[in-house]
């Protein structure tokens, strides 16, 4: 389950979407969106109820067929293609969808057991219970949670059960759909640290949907908003609030921004979480793509 080597720079693309075209009828939810994903980073993907930030990852790992448009994932073209062509791609993600989406009639342990038994199906039952015992403490999960079904679990132990499942093939890009909605917010601020943890120590790239302010400032190297049917800027947050659309300044400037804020500095005083910096500009979607 080694990775394969790659000669990129660290800064390069790992993930590139252009002009990409969503739909559902005659409802358009992307016209020509752009976006790329660097090697490394953790990129958070913001946007209004109904923009399609979860239609995005869908197209991005296959599940969403696009109405037009070119996804590339590690150099290759993941579109328009037969699911043979693009397996050893698909094994080099893992993915953690919203509320943990486990099998309800299987263990913790045979949860995180699927992909291996998809993509391994020769690995014998001794290593694939020792993989996911890994993988299950790996997450911060007690070691009894193994053998324990999802409707025994609370709901941040299901996200990190889903988590032990994205990790299960040792992935190199991670993709989180809402991974703190419905947690508490002592339970969310553990699991960003668990996220920024895991990403530094298995150098992820991290692809990253929420609405979670404290997660965008805590944890994000960059951030991409999602309006207009587009990606319509990428950077980091002080970048983006250079910014004069009113969507930005209303998100991130409105109620609980300014709460996440001072959240954010009260924590960088006390030195209780981890912050993410980020060096890069700022630039609309658009101009980025050129």
């Amino acid at each position: 389950m080694a990775s394969i080597p790659s000669r990129r720079r660290k800064d390069d693309a790992i993930i590139s979407v252009r002009g990409l075209r969503n739909g559902f009828g005659e409802q358009i939810v992307h016209d020509g969106l752009d976006l790329e994903v660097r090697r490394g980073e953790i990129l958070g993907v913001v946007g209004g109820s109904g923009t399609g930030k979860s239609v995005l990852m869908r197209s991005i790992i296959g599940l969403q067929p696009p109405l037009a448009g070119e996804v590339t994932v590690f150099g290759e073209e993941t579109l328009d293609r037969e699911e043979l062509e693009t397996i050893d791609i698909r094994k080099r993600w893992g993915v953690l969808f919203q509320g943990g989406a486990l099998f309800s009639t299987l263990t913790v342990a045979e949860n995180v057991e699927v992909p291996l038994r998809e993509f391994y199906p020769e690995l014998k039952q001794s290593l694939l219970d020792e993989i996911a015992a890994y993988k299950v403490v790996m997450t911060g999960l007690p070691p009894e949670a193994g053998p324990k079904y999802p409707a025994e679990l609370s709901g941040g132990m299901k996200k990190r059960a889903g988590l032990a499942r994205a990790l299960a093939l040792d992935p190199e890009l991670l993709f989180l759909d809402e991974p703190t909605a419905g947690l508490d917010p002592i339970g969310a601020a553990a699991f960003d640290e668990l996220i920024r943890g895991l990403q530094n120590t298995l150098g992820l790239t991290v692809f990253l949907i929420t609405h979670d302010l404290d997660t965008l400032y805590a944890i994000c190297d960059r951030v991409a908003v999602l309006a207009d049917k587009k990606v319509i800027a990428v950077g980091t947050i002080d970048e983006l609030l250079a910014l004069d659309h009113p969507w930005i300044q209303e998100y991130f400037r409105g109620p609980r921004g300014r709460a996440a804020v001072a959240s954010v500095e009260h924590n960088q005083a006390t030195d209780t979480r981890p912050t993410a910096t980020n060096t890069s500009s700022v630039v609309p979607a658009q101009i980025e793509a050129r």
